[in-house]
């Protein structure tokens, strides 16, 4: 990897894939970005997307001659076939599979399907992603086994070279915070805090020490913790 190659950033919006959209602005020539629109009830994070890209760009001038464009995809069908709680009105909770109710069947790996094919158009080899299993709600996914294997699979089913990238894959909610502080600073922290979304419910209206959220959905108590931990460690 070096600074002529490019890079698709999974980017929705939140905590972590803000950080991975940082990680690839130090690495690569040239950083665009993918997000989708899946039916979520958080639809929110959608909306927080171009202010976070735009304040990233504010951030350095490396960045922003590096960041190039941004791709919304629109996935209305995954959530057709979903009866989850991130795509119905119904409760979060650990469901009879021993998976949480917020567990979407399928959505990475369409996800991967969809950027690996704007990025074979792009020209781009380099997939970055924010998935996690240290810190996790336990969805398979997520798992770096499940990445390997769909780096394979978009490799072998284009006849080209794909590398996905998972910055975050072993690193904890408190190791999540201080990478973005060793990437981009205060600036960043302050970034994270302010005007990434998480929260499985797209509350906005309840700010805490951690960031806007419900505060009581695993997506806030995980982002919570972190950041409890991180500024216990700082």
């Amino acid at each position: 990897m070096n600074l002529l190659d490019n890079a698709l950033v999974l980017f929705s919006g939140g905590q972590d894939s803000t950080v991975c959209l940082a990680w690839a602005l130090e690495r690569f020539a040239r950083v665009e970005t993918i997000g989708f629109a899946y039916g979520q009830r958080h639809a929110i994070e959608l909306e927080v997307r171009p202010g976070i890209r735009a304040a990233l760009a504010a951030n350095s001038v490396q960045w922003r001659e590096r960041l190039g464009e941004d791709h919304l995809v629109r996935l209305d069908a995954l959530a057709e076939i979903s009866d989850t709680a991130l795509t119905r009105e119904v409760a979060i909770e650990m469901s009879g599979s021993g998976l949480p109710t917020t567990f979407v069947p399928g959505r990475n790996l369409v996800f991967f399907a969809f950027a690996g094919a704007v990025a074979y158009r792009r020209g781009i080899k380099h997939l970055v992603a924010g998935m996690c299993e240290t810190d996790f709600s336990g969805y398979p996914d997520c798992r770096d086994d499940t990445i390997k294997a769909m780096q394979l699979a978009l490799t072998l089913g284009t006849d080209r070279r794909f590398v996905i990238h998972t910055p975050l894959m072993w690193v904890d909610k408190a190791g999540t915070f201080a990478l973005a502080r060793e990437i981009g600073g205060d600036a960043l922290i302050d970034l994270l805090l302010a005007d990434t979304h998480t929260c499985y419910l797209g509350d906005r209206q309840h700010r805490h020490a951690w960031g806007f959220g419900c505060g009581e959905c695993p997506a806030c108590r995980l982002r919570a913790d972190g950041y409890a931990r991180w500024k216990a460690a700082s």
